[in-house]
């Protein structure tokens, strides 16, 4: 703890307290198997289980025996330094119960039942009773077995029935307390808890912020470094441990230490530690990409995503900024980088998250990409992060979710963002802001080290007021219009279609409009397609085919004819203008490899080429 800070006990631990004296019974539930806060001693802080603790308190407000009781092994005796321990077998003897090995007495939920009602009614130094996993007091909540619904009918009757009695000096109102320590108030009868003005629900919460700030402090001391650091250093590491560890439990905290501790990190390496305890990741991937392959980015990402320069270096300056650390947000573990590419169809903006993989990774097929088109429906969210229990899938795990967990450094691309339903994008609310998104089956998965990505057509079209679609941008529109126009369509859609304002406000300035194949960029994608064409057929069929200037200026009017359809229009055309009717030529005159031709003419009508080959075609194919 830090020095000159005063310990504050939990809120839980400060409810209980609070009503001891008026309640019977206490129902403890939510964040109950991590461990909370203890003050040792003045100015030392630690870390204990809420069975542990539950007891110091209750010990300190007067309570001389506290007894535990867990399905498995029975009731036991939770001791404290000084006590008696005779003193202890003789409250077992008291209520009919015999401890057998290792001090615990067992006992089923009949027998639980039975001393719970002794124990409410006894006479003597007040007692507390916790109940530990009493969630597994019973087997079916919806079907209670006859036992089960005569041990909690017997247990509503004591809540009832339960008298407080004076004790001490001065006398105060004591009862024999019970605690149900549950996983969740469903976990118990509704009828037995609902409505009962003898029981008192208190919530357990997540730590926050002052919580694992003292936890924090205590757990720094044992960090290579600490003794030799200065006041500033210790301060800078305590921050960085309080607010990297956002969201995680004190037991993470604890085990965090004990990781730094076991790969030697120092304290100025406390951000390292809990990369490494989030993603299990022992380098920083990021940190060891070849820093000359990013910088030299521009021109291996040009030669495939062309026409968007402005799009190019703005991602090329994201990842340099990943790499860097330079404007990571103190807070949390928010995704490495985040782009939203909006644009007409067929311009680059798939093109250009594949490229940027193959930057990274040296493989284009390394992202993980989901088609949101495919995420429309209300309940397809359980598609990305996993069925929740009792439902189908539920041991699966999602899809999204089960993909970071194997490889939490990643390009991740949500291809159309803008077709899936809204009930998904909440999910990425999350993600944003805090890189975290929890599955169905609970589990924490961390997007700290992902890059994210979203592609959409918002504002190509808008919706006119009789609900037809009409162009909202041409291609003949200047592209400071059609950035305007994009822009302004997309902060409609999000703010009064959706609702959703606080998704645009996580991207920020990341939304990056392509602009349309403009027709000398249409040329040079047009050029390399066709070079690419006759490059495989020479590399995959050693047959060397050239192709006339004539030839290929009527092949490039017939292929940029119509840009509408962007990059991938053209390919279209190139695949039905140019590389099938060159395969029926070339199966057709049984071309042999090591043949070399020259195609003369190509004439496109109707949509049906015609391709000749030169006066020499003929020899070279024979």
């Amino acid at each position: 703890m830090e020095d000159g800070a005063e310990f504050e006990r939990p809120r839980w631990a400060k409810d209980v307290l609070r009503y001891l004296p008026l309640k019977p019974q206490f129902v403890l539930s939510g964040n109950i198997r991590d461990h909370h806060l203890l003050a040792l001693r003045p100015g030392a802080v630690a870390a204990q289980p809420l069975l542990t603790v539950l007891a110091h308190e209750l010990r300190g407000a007067g309570y001389a025996h506290i007894l535990a009781y867990d399905p498995v092994q029975g009731f036991r005796i939770v001791p404290q330094a000084g006590d008696d321990p005779a003193a202890g077998q003789a409250l077992l003897g008291e209520l009919g119960l015999q401890a057998a090995t290792h001090g615990f007495a067992p006992a089923g939920v009949e027998l639980f039942a039975e001393t719970l009602v002794r124990f409410a009614n006894r006479t003597g130094a007040p007692a507390a009773l916790l109940a530990d996993f009493a969630s597994r007091l019973v087997v079916r909540h919806e079907a209670l077995t006859s036992a089960e619904h005569q041990a909690f009918t017997r247990s509503l009757l004591a809540s009832h029935t339960a008298r407080a009695k004076p004790f001490g000096t001065p006398p105060r109102p004591f009862f024999n307390s019970v605690f149900w320590i549950v996983d969740k108030e469903g976990d118990l009868p509704d009828w037995f808890l609902v409505d009962n003005p003898r029981i008192r629900h208190v919530p357990v919460p997540r730590p926050d912020h002052r919580a694992r700030r003292q936890l924090a402090a205590a757990l720094l001391r044992g960090f290579d470094g600490h003794r030799e650091a200065d006041a500033d250093a210790i301060s800078d590491a305590l921050a960085a441990f309080v607010e990297s560890t956002e969201g995680l439990l004190l037991t993470d905290l604890s085990a965090i230490a004990e990781l730094a501790r076991a790969e030697a990190l120092r304290l100025n390496q406390v951000r390292d530690a809990v990369r490494r305890y989030k993603v299990g990741v022992t380098e920083d991937p990021w940190a060891r990409l070849d820093r000359k392959r990013v910088r030299d980015g521009g021109g291996f990402v040009r030669v495939r995503v062309k026409g968007q320069d402005h799009a190019v270096t703005h991602m090329l300056d994201i990842i340099k900024r990943a790499v860097t650390g330079v404007g990571a947000p103190r807070r949390g573990g928010r995704p490495r980088g985040v782009a939203f590419l909006a644009g007409p169809t067929g311009v680059g903006k798939t093109e250009l998250a594949k490229t940027l993989t193959s930057l990274l990774f040296g493989d284009e097929s390394a992202y993980i990409r989901f088609d949101m088109s495919e995420f429309s429906a209300e309940h397809s969210d359980q598609r990305l992060i996993g069925a929740p229990p009792g439902y189908v899938g539920y041991d699966v795990g999602g899809e999204l979710t089960n993909a970071i967990r194997e490889k939490p450094f990643s390009v991740v691309l949500f291809d159309e963002i803008e077709k899936a339903h809204p009930r998904i994008l909440d999910k990425f609310l999350q993600v944003l802001d805090d890189g975290v998104l929890t599955s169905g089956r609970g589990d924490r998965v961390y997007f700290s080290e992902a890059f994210i990505i979203f592609t959409s057509n918002l504002g190509i079209y808008r919706q006119e007021a009789d609900g037809s679609r009409s162009a909202n941008v041409a291609p003949g529109d200047d592209f400071a219009d059609v950035q305007r126009k994009v822009r302004s369509e997309i902060d409609r859609h999000f703010k009064q279609v959706l609702n959703r304002p606080e998704i645009l406000n996580r991207i920020g300035d990341n939304i990056l409009v392509f602009d349309f194949i403009r027709p000398e960029i249409a040329q040079a994608i047009f050029d390399g397609m066709v070079d690419a064409v006759l490059a495989d057929v020479a590399a995959n069929q050693n047959i060397h085919v050239a192709l006339a200037d004539e030839a290929r200026a009527a092949l490039r009017d017939a292929c940029l004819s119509d840009l509408s359809n962007g990059g991938r229009g053209i390919r279209n055309k190139v695949e039905s203008l140019l590389v099938n009717p060159l395969a029926r030529a070339l199966f057709d005159t049984e071309a042999a490899a090591g043949a070399r031709l020259a195609i003369a003419t190509l004439r496109v009508e109707g949509g049906v080429t015609d391709l000749t080959f030169g006066a020499d075609a003929g020899q070279a194919v024979a």
